[in-house]
């Protein structure tokens, strides 16, 4: 090969590279900037008491914070079950019962970010809500399950029930799976 082909080979390698490796930094970049904006956002609904968007465009906004004491957890709970939504973070299943309410409240996020702990949730442990208005709600894990997405079903319930949902299984790589790891929680 003759010198000058190698030098181009070896520019365009060197600049795919660098293309590949910015785009990866910025993605890891715009995650820990909504982290920010996300926390940010949660602190002016809990002092407001008004929903308030992360950012201006946002078509989400917290609605509470996630705690889980024993494995480090603390995230931000957003509005909807969108693919938007979950990029950011779990999301709360609009018609479930809303965090702050007596009744059924469901929550999804993926499996390989915001929900990859649910794998590590044992029975008993104690799930924390805090809600918009600033109230904790401790939930205990009764139940775990893996069962097929078309076959399920929640139903609405009058006491304080918590449900997190993600994919299954956990270590894969395949998208869209149709098997849902389901974690039951009660009031506690």
């Amino acid at each position: 090969m003759k010198a000058w082909a190698l030098r181009i080979t070896a520019f365009a390698l060197l600049t795919s590279g660098g293309f590949l490796l910015a785009d990866g930094c910025w993605i890891r970049t715009k995650a820990v900037l909504a982290q920010i904006l996300l926390q940010h956002a949660w602190e002016q609904t809990l002092t407001s008491g008004r929903q308030t968007k992360p950012w201006p465009w946002a078509d989400t906004w917290p609605v509470a914070r996630l705690q889980v004491q024993r494995l480090g957890i603390d995230l931000i709970v957003l509005e909807g079950d969108s693919g938007e939504v979950l990029a950011f973070g779990p999301g709360h299943l609009p018609a479930s019962s809303a965090p702050s309410d007596n009744g059924h409240c469901i929550l999804a996020g993926h499996r390989d970010t915001s929900f990859q702990f649910l794998q590590y949730l044992k029975k008993d442990d104690v799930v924390t809500l805090q809600t918009s208005n600033g109230r904790l709600q401790s939930y205990r894990v009764r139940e775990t399950m893996i069962h097929g997405a078309e076959e399920l079903y929640f139903q609405e319930s009058d006491s304080f029930a918590l449900t997190l949902l993600t994919c299954y299984p956990f270590d894969t790589l395949r998208a869209n799976t149709n098997l849902r790891y389901i974690v039951f929680a009660e009031k506690s």
